[in-house]
């Protein structure tokens, strides 16, 4: 018996050793081959999806695999299309090791009765590892390795790392891999909001991603949900009317393409960083994007061929930009497709005009109704002119920006300085660009200098956020950068000129009459660029239009290109009643007196020519800039001789002031010497001041009165026998007398030329009716003749 008990000992012993040695070789063997074939894992970050603010895909990068994905977490995932995912792929997954043994059991006697493959009890785990070790053939040895690695998995990773892998990258169909990019695709739709039927459909979708595509195999796809949903029904996750309910939506989905939305804007985006991947944010709002990019289409398709637009409207609260359209078509190579115009350097024309006035109504310069001068001048030599080449003498502030002449932008930008003004717009995100060694000039007010679409929109931010412009935001992490650049008041003044027209003394409305949009445009030197920018209370607005390359587009301006679709963009965008900023306590409504300029009730009746109704800030009301035509102030006075009715001055040899009854002093109020061709018969009657008596005249220059030679007024020109039958013109030859510096000549208001005084100038008239030429110099002193022409073709 003690033998036996001594045996049978020995036996559990070599057993146990046994066991133990077999253990830790199986363990070994596993260890090696774990180490052998690592988990391939998926890059954690492949690829690159922009995304709209709400999540929308812009457009998709592809990952190193050529796939469209879009990375979620199991939390991003409507419980809709988890429940079917487990419920119909494995109900069991959160309680097998990787392998379900009735599933393998089940799988192994039906092979074994029919001698094939029937069903392979195949786990969530395992068809992870099929994705991750690549397609494979169904043979018991490819099942055997998907069995290892799924086992190899569960060791490594926990269940929500495997569901997760799952998420991304179950095929569905095409190239699109994931639960989320296929929701996208398929149903224009976030995986998180699906629905019971929705979810259906896309979890057995992998089963068979060709056959089952709901886009390409509707039918197919609906018949697949289908089953889920009465396995749901039979497990018991759904009820019999829930089932009903869901099969009752129709299978509908859009095709996979590869239309992308905001396609510049990602692809900025993509390029900012060099190692960009996985989901990038931006600040567009989907929907606007869409509407905006439908908008620039539709217009695109009017325009002749080459010429491409570009638009973006940022957020005036957040500088979040809500929609950014860098071509016109992207699909268009014509159009310069590729181009990225909201960031191309370009001549902004007339669009620096705002910041202009703002900074002068600042220095306290102007007011909104100051008078300036629209006539031919010379500023150093720059001689600007008119986009219709015309003038129109006395205007206002308010006229001058809202009809964006250039002689009185040209001269208000001589007093507040060129290169001051080039670094108050840099101060304010807008950095005027110029040829390499050169300074700003006058030129840079009518777009002798380039910026971006993007900076304007920064800057126009200003106009209706009290003054303070701002760097336009792409993404939600670009940090806040803002600038003070005007004052408020100025903000006020500026945008209620180009919305309203400035008038403090129209008639009442709450502002629904005027659109709540604000917006100037611009037009460069040859119709290279047009533009239009704008703000309303909740957005600033840019478009641009033009070649990228550059070639001019004759008959393209702002005001008939860039405009109208500003203002379309402007009449889709939300708007929120109430949010109209009130007017600032430092701006006041007040009467001022042209030609002066000042308040009303500081200057005599008599000195008031004409009374307007300005804006004015802090209640101050500056005088009219000082004539460059003479140097003399506009409120003088001034002593006449009254026995010779004729002016006089204490130098002069005769002048007698203890003579009341000779001389009489009184006080005049002078209109610019500039506009004296332009004013109406009752202010030039006003402004006609006696001339000097004969002793008085040595002192002051100009003694010739400026005359015209070459056609007398009144006079009748008729066509000779030849241009009454052709279009010929008559030819005449002019010049002037009395003139000092440059001479502008203008024929029925419309500049002909601008030549030293020296020089004559050639008249062709082949055009029938009443004429009217005016002659005018650097000094402001004018000849004008009126006569007739008939007989001419043109009639």
């Amino acid at each position: 018996m003690h033998s036996f008990f001594k045996i049978f000992k020995s036996l559990q012993y070599k057993k146990t050793k046994l066991l133990v040695v077999s253990t830790l070789v199986l363990l070994l063997i596993i260890f090696t081959l774990d180490r052998l074939f690592p988990i391939p894992l998926p890059p954690a970050n492949d690829g690159v999806m922009v995304v709209a603010a709400d999540g929308a895909p812009l457009r998709a990068y592809p990952t190193s695999d050529g796939v469209w994905r879009y990375r979620v977490q199991v939390e991003d995932v409507s419980p809709n299309y988890l429940q079917s995912l487990i419920a119909y792929e494995d109900q069991y997954f959160y309680q097998h090791p990787g392998i379900n043994p009735f599933s393998f059991f089940r799988a192994a006697w039906q092979w074994a009765e029919s001698g094939r493959i029937i069903s392979g009890g195949s786990t969530l785990t395992m068809q992870v590892a099929r994705i991750l070790d690549g397609p494979a053939d169904r043979s018991i040895l490819a099942k055997t390795k998907q069995m290892a690695r799924a086992l190899q998995l569960e060791m490594h990773l926990s269940k929500r790392e495997i569901l997760t892998i799952y998420l991304n990258h179950a095929p569905m169909g095409g190239i699109v891999e994931g639960v989320e990019m296929a929701s996208r695709m398929y149903l224009n739709k976030s995986a998180k909001s699906l629905s019971v039927a929705e979810g259906a459909m896309l979890a057995v979708l992998p089963q068979s991603p060709t056959r089952n595509r709901p886009d390409t195999q509707p039918k197919r796809a609906e018949a697949a949900r289908n089953k889920v949903l009465d396995r749901l029904s039979t497990l018991g996750y759904l009820s019999i009317a829930d089932v009903a309910d869901a099969k009752i939506e129709r299978v509908i989905a859009q095709p996979i393409r590869a239309e992308w939305r905001a396609p510049l804007a990602a692809e900025r985006l993509k390029n900012s960083a060099a190692k960009a991947t996985g989901v990038v944010t931006t600040t567009l709002e989907s929907e606007l994007q869409t509407q905006i990019e439908t908008l620039v289409s539709d217009r695109a398709n009017t325009l002749p061929p080459k010429v491409s637009i570009a638009a973006m409207i940022m957020e005036n609260d957040t500088l979040a930009v809500r929609a950014y359209v860098g071509s016109a078509d992207f699909a268009n190579q014509e159009r310069f497709a590729h181009v990225d115009m909201a960031r191309g350097v370009r001549s902004p024309g007339s669009t620096l005009k705002p910041f202009l006035y703002a900074m002068a109504l600042d220095d306290g310069l102007i007011h909104s109704e100051s008078l300036l001068v629209d006539a031919p001048q010379s500023f150093g030599g720059y001689a600007p002119g008119n986009f219709q080449a015309s003038f129109s003498g006395a205007v206002s502030v308010s006229e001058a920006l809202q009809r964006s002449l250039n002689v009185p932008a040209v001269d208000v930008l001589t007093r507040v300085g060129a290169e001051r003004f080039a670094s108050t717009l840099r101060g304010g995100g807008v950095r005027l660009r110029m040829e390499q060694g050169a300074t700003p000039n006058l030129s840079v007010i009518l777009g002798g200098a380039s910026t971006t679409l993007e900076e304007l929109v920064g800057a126009y931010r200003a106009l209706a956020y009290g003054g303070v412009a701002g760097r336009a935001r792409l993404t939600p992490t670009d940090p806040i950068v803002e600038t003070r650049l005007m004052s408020e008041g100025a903000a006020w003044i500026v945008r209620d000129i180009l919305e309203t027209g400035g008038r403090p003394d129209r008639p009442y409305d709450d502002g629904s009459s005027r659109g709540g949009f604000a917006w100037k445009t611009g037009t460069s030197f040859g119709f290279r660029d047009a533009w239009a920018i704008g703000v309303t209370d909740r957005y600033t607005i840019g478009v641009w239009m033009g070649r990228p390359d550059g070639t001019p587009n004759p008959g393209f301006f702002g005001a008939n290109s860039a405009a109208p679709l500003a203002r379309d963009i402007a009449a889709i965008l939300p708007t929120v009643k109430g949010v109209r900023a009130p007017r600032p306590s430092t701006v006041s409504a007040t009467d001022i007196c042209w030609p002066l300029g000042v308040a009303r009730e500081q200057v005599p009746a008599n000195l008031c020519h004409q009374t307007r109704r300005a804006w004015v800030i802090n209640n101050v009301a500056p005088p009219t800039l000082p004539d460059r035509g003479q140097v003399a102030s506009l409120r003088e006075t001034i002593h006449i001789d009254t026995k010779t009715n004729t002016r006089v001055h204490q130098a002069c040899a005769a002048f007698d002031a203890n003579v009341p009854s000779q001389i009489a002093s009184s006080e005049v109020a002078r209109w610019p010497a500039h506009l004296a061709a332009w004013l109406p018969a009752d202010l030039a009657e006003k402004n006609n001041i006696a001339d000097w008596r004969s002793d008085c005249r040595s002192r002051h220059a100009s003694t010739i009165p400026l005359t015209i030679r070459g056609i007398e007024h009144g006079s009748l020109i008729t066509a000779t026998a030849k241009a009454k039958s052709t279009a010929n013109a008559v030819k005449l030859n002019l010049t002037t007398v009395g003139a000092n510096g440059n001479v502008y000549w203008l024929l029925d208001g419309v500049m002909l030329d601008n030549k030293p005084a020296t020089k004559n100038i050639q008249l062709t008239l082949a055009q029938n009716g009443r004429h009217d030429l005016t002659a005018s110099d650097d000094t402001g002193r004018h000849a004008r003749v009126s006569f007739s022409a008939k007989g001419f073709a043109n009639k």
